[in-house]
């Protein structure tokens, strides 16, 4: 297998972040083609209720994709920093212990899913009327999740392995897959919101056999690693697993925030709209991970090699990464605020039928709802970054604030004041008061010594070889 061969320590800056870049951006915008062409076949295929049923359990993929980049990231932050001091096998005893601790909880979301189906969807924002369809959806799409945790994990990590092109051949892979089986079982074989699940847990297996596969068989330093089964070495795995667990977890929040939103926006548009605008509404959610994923391709693209750079003690080629991220991302965001702006009414009728009440909801929110776009991507990028930094009480504050904290209110407060156009309102304003609170403390702190916070950082992690 031909590696992408990547000195993170020594290349210059704006090659290495091209070289992770491009690929990754391409992976990113396959994953964002899936969800669109996924909701083009079920809103035409299935039905508008079949989108608003989907968008009922889209959380706890959410949820579960929240899980995967929470370790994944844990493990590459950790890992980086290890592979920097050239200490192989500690890299590999992170890996191997974020896969086990990994599969441990998913296992607990899918009997969780399996066995109290019922009132999980209810607790979702499911109706009487879209009970059936959910279900289903949720049901066949149980067996792919332990794969696609396998896949999720594995992106991060193959990227720090020195791998992107394959990273990005994982995702290609698995969403063309995911959408030609779409189209086959909802139109060929007419299985409806059944097949649309099946076709999403097959591809979910391919992309995490595919990751086996590369640690298996082709990756370079990273490696699966056998732990010892002693208490001395569980106990040291539960200590990884928490500190894993406490890097990653503003990118569970990130996740775990868009469940959030999805699930509060159900309730309010359902109260303000009915199910026309719940189904609206979920053309933005179907949107949103185009959003997410060019946003997140910026942030894991510099997060290898800040993190490794950073333990490497080298900070000047840290803010190079920096300041090239936030340009990308002002960049990226920009495009997506306008492609969304300007192309509303395309958008919507991808994926509903133009002469419904749906649609035309449809197109007048989705105007408002791009205008997150930049300021979202500005976020994620700073979060990234506090993360890869080992500064991840920031990180999660940030992603409470714009996932959560901002958010809610917003869903409840502004369509009072603005009525249903509110409703669109709530996200882009939730990360334009992010964005200026990031953007005070990350000021603040460099004048007051945010400098010195990181090498202190830096010194504790020398001193714990």
């Amino acid at each position: 297998m031909q590696r992408d061969r990547l000195d993170l320590g020594n290349e210059k800056i704006d090659r290495l972040f091209r070289a992770m870049f491009f690929p990754t951006l391409v992976g990113m915008v396959f994953n964002s083609l899936l969800n669109i062409c996924d909701g083009m076949f079920v809103g035409h295929g299935v039905g508008s209720n079949a989108l608003a049923a989907i968008n009922i359990v889209a959380p706890v993929f959410l949820i579960c994709t929240g899980i995967g980049l929470m370790f994944g990231i844990g493990a590459s932050v950790i890992g980086g920093i290890r592979l920097a001091e050239n200490n192989e096998k500690a890299a590999r005893i992170i890996m191997t212990q974020a896969y086990i601790a990994g599969a441990v909880i998913f296992g607990a979301v899918i009997a969780v899913s399996l066995f109290w189906t019922r009132p999980l969807l209810y607790t979702l924002g499911c109706s009487p009327a879209l009970e059936k369809l959910a279900t289903d959806y949720l049901l066949w799409l149980l067996p792919g999740l332990v794969f696609f945790y396998i896949q999720c994990a594995g992106m991060m990590l193959v990227r720090l392995d020195g791998s992107p092109k394959y990273a990005m051949s994982i995702q290609i892979v698995a969403a063309v897959l995911n959408i030609f089986l779409d189209w086959l079982m909802v139109f060929p074989l007419d299985m409806g919101i059944k097949g649309a699940s099946i076709a999403t847990s097959i591809s979910c297996i391919v992309g995490g056999l595919m990751v086996l596969a590369y640690f298996l068989f082709f990756s370079d330093k990273l490696k699966f690693y056998r732990l010892k089964m002693s208490k001395k070495s569980l106990l040291l795995s539960l200590r990884n697993t928490g500190y894993m667990i406490k890097i990653g977890l503003a990118t569970f929040i990130a996740e775990f925030s868009i469940g959030v939103m999805m699930v509060t926006g159900n309730y309010m548009f359902l109260s303000y709209l009915g199910e026309d605008g719940v189904a609206a509404f979920s053309i933005g959610c179907y949107l949103f991970p185009m959003i997410f994923s060019i946003s997140n391709a910026v942030a894991q693209s510099s997060q290898p090699i800040i993190s490794y750079n950073y333990g490497a003690g080298r900070l000047d080629r840290v803010n190079q990464a920096l300041k090239m991220a936030i340009v990308t991302a002002s960049i990226c965001g920009i495009g997506v605020s306008l492609i969304m702006w300007a192309g509303a009414p395309i958008l919507s009728g991808i994926f509903l039928n133009p002469q419904g009440t749906a649609y035309s909801l449809a197109v007048e929110g989705l105007p408002l709802l791009g205008l997150c776009a930049i300021f979202f991507a500005l976020n994620i990028t700073f979060i990234g970054y506090y993360q890869s930094m080992e500064q991840s009480t920031r990180s999660i504050i940030y992603m409470l604030l714009r996932g959560i904290i901002f958010m809610v209110p917003g869903f409840i407060l502004l369509p009072k004041l603005l009525g249903s156009t509110g409703l669109w309102l709530a996200i882009p304003l939730a990360e334009i008061l992010t964005l200026i609170v990031i953007a005070l403390l990350y000021a603040t702190g460099k004048v007051n010594g945010f400098k010195s916070i990181r090498h202190l950082n830096y010194k504790k992690i020398r001193r714990q070889q």
